[in-house]
């Protein structure tokens, strides 16, 4: 393996002071790739410790003209160390080498880019008062220490969209990736510290749910900042209590392809919905509901396009779909194919783990129809390339569907007509709508999180957003008269 899981064992930062280590494989080959050190509840005291004292004085101190040079001193890193850390990311995530982990590698690039143009703008407003001899100033500073927390599906992306705006802000960090991809985030997190930032203030723990839950709950800790599944989001803000808290949970998102809509787009989108990482992905086509008048023909250019969704080794440059990350995820899959098949849906292709390949986590691409609200297919999140197609007769039973979820991050629908399409805009319960276009559409600076009334989240990632939950909003009333000149 290369040098990055070295650098995971080396003592570079917190990991594991009682020597305990686990084993870390390869989905894509089985292979092993490193011994990974566990983080112990003293190593969490220490890094809290550390970076709520010399960690946040070395911030706080620091202008935020600084901080976004050291920014745009990690992506331009990270862009040099491109090749190395997209191999990584394949072998130990599993996604395809040349059609996705290299872009997630530029797209976090990028998204330190975008944090080190916000953190100079950030502007905030003087105020008018009723007495005119006050000044009113508002102005922003640190939340303090966080401790952040992201999910094994997007490695790198993910927590380069936390720690970008989290140390752009002048915030000290305590970070703690999936234990599925530790040395994809042992590789970001190098870049953070040869760009300059101060290792009192960047810290990184390997550990499982048990290091997260005593990170969360540390009296250290200022702030939390968490992306992964709802139901671990839950037990995090509970945990968390009134800290501060960013939280983007699960997503069930609908496309929904009207009878004037571009059929044939529409059914790309679809798959590439359903195929774009494994379907591991907050924003996969989970649902697709169809407008019965043109169910059959968007089922032919499903099928069609379906047929393009190669499974393979993510390391070849025609490989579209890899395998899995883990066992629990494909397991999860078996189990919704297994309920939909029971209560009567239609496998149209796929349908069961692929034999032949060196793990048992190579799931194809899989169709079916004849969905229902009763099946897990429809009402959980199932995290794999599985596109479930459901029927509706017109908008309103549309909404009704796309609505009959507890999770509301990102939908989309596909329609030629603008009334329509705001007609779901306004309607459908997700933080983002997206007009004819997948609900995998994703770029770096606009906001993102859940819809109120779901289970999703709150806050906002993207751009300026995040920065403006990571940073806290202060005023300063300055009595004039008062002063001297």
């Amino acid at each position: 393996m290369t040098h990055i899981a070295e650098l995971l064992i080396d003592g570079a930062w917190t990991l594991g002071a009682d020597g305990r280590t686990v084993p870390l494989h390869s989905p894509v080959t089985g292979e092993h790739l490193a011994d990974v050190a566990m983080a112990t509840v003293d190593d969490v005291d220490a890094a809290v410790h550390t970076a709520a004292g010399a960690g946040a004085d070395l911030m706080e101190s620091m202008p935020p003209f600084e901080r976004a040079a050291l920014l745009r001193r990690v992506a331009d890193l990270l862009d040099e160390r491109s090749g190395e850390l997209a191999d990584t990311l394949t072998l130990e995530q599993g996604k395809p080498r040349h059609s996705e982990a290299a872009d997630e590698v530029a797209e976090s690039a990028e998204i330190f880019r975008w944090a080190a143009e916000e953190v100079v703008r950030l502007e905030t407003p003087s105020l008018p008062g009723a007495d005119p001899n006050k000044l009113v100033l508002t102005h922003r500073r640190p939340n303090g220490v966080y401790a952040l927390l992201t999910p094994w599906n997007f490695p790198m992306n993910i927590p380069a969209e936390l720690l970008a705006p989290a140390l752009g802000g002048g915030n000290s960090l305590v970070f703690k990736p999936s234990e599925f991809t530790p040395l994809t985030a042992a590789g970001l997190v190098r870049a953070v510290l040869d760009a300059g930032f101060p290792p009192e203030a960047v810290h990184l723990l390997h550990g499982d749910a048990a290091v997260g839950a005593s990170l969360v709950g540390h009296r250290g800790v200022d702030a939390v900042a968490f992306v992964g599944s709802a139901t671990t989001a839950e037990a995090v803000v509970r945990n968390a209590g009134l800290k501060r808290t960013l939280i983007e949970a699960s997503g069930n998102g609908p496309q929904i392809i009207c009878d004037d809509a571009d059929l044939d787009a529409a059914a790309a989108a679809a798959v590439y919905g359903a195929s774009f990482a494994g379907g591991q992905c907050c924003v996969a086509t989970e649902r697709l509901l169809v407008q019965e008048s043109v169910h059959e023909q968007v089922l032919e250019r499903i099928l069609h396009h379906a047929e393009q969704a190669t499974l393979g080794d993510p390391r070849e440059p025609t490989t579209v779909v890899g395998p899995l990350n883990n066992e629990a995820v494909a397991a999860q899959v078996d189990e919704h194919l297994a309920d939909a098949r029971a209560r009567g849906a239609r496998i149209l292709c796929g349908g069961e783990r692929a034999p032949g390949f060196p793990t048992d986590l190579y799931w194809p691409l899989t169709v079916i129809d004849g969905v229902t609200t009763d099946m897990l297919l429809f009402t959980d999140e199932t995290f794999g390339p599985v596109l479930p197609i459901t029927t509706f007769t017109d908008d309103d039973e549309a909404v009704a569907l796309a609505n009959d979820s507890n999770l509301g991050l990102q939908a989309a629908v596909f329609t030629s007509s603008l009334r329509r399409a705001f007609h779901y805009v306004h309607r459908v319960r997700a933080g983002s709508i997206v007009v004819n276009d997948s609900t995998d559409f994703w770029e770096p600076h606009p906001p993102f999180g859940g819809a109120s009334r779901t289970d999703s989240g709150w806050g906002r990632i993207g751009g300026k957003y995040t920065l403006l939950d990571m940073t806290d909003l202060r005023t300063a009333v300055i009595d004039i008269q008062a002063t001297r000149d």
